[in-house]
């Protein structure tokens, strides 16, 4: 199941690489802050691959971004271990101002007062 947050990176951790039985692997770790009801809370994710690293290289520290992730967990030797994998991470949607109301001319008093013929009634 896909999840998505809204928040900031906090941190980057070095670039991790090596090689598996599958060929080279490259994978990086990131802090990323996001609010829980009324507190900050914080969490690391990864992201895994030569071009996800790529992608996250172009986000600056700081910068407010929406990431969509997975959740996994596994378990080796009666422990287990649990994967917050960011697949796409993009700038935050930042809502736009409300544009500022357009200015109105109001009227001084002597606009509201007109003379009355006396067979014209204001009721």
């Amino acid at each position: 199941m896909a999840m998505e947050l809204e928040g900031r990176i906090v941190r980057k951790l070095n670039v991790q690489t090596g090689t598996s039985a599958r060929g080279a692997w490259a994978k990086q770790e990131f802090i990323f802050e996001y609010k829980e009801g009324n507190f900050p809370a914080q969490v690391c994710m990864n992201v895994w691959g030569e071009e996800k690293v790529k992608e996250l290289d172009r986000i600056q520290v700081g910068d407010q971004v929406r990431v969509s992730f997975n959740l996994s967990s596994r378990e080796y030797n009666g422990r287990w271990y649990t994967d917050v994998r960011a697949w796409r991470i993009e700038p935050a949607v930042q809502a736009a101002p409300a544009p500022a109301p357009a200015p109105v001319d109001i009227p001084g008093p002597d606009a509201y007062t007109a003379p009355l013929d006396e067979d014209d009634l204001p009721f």
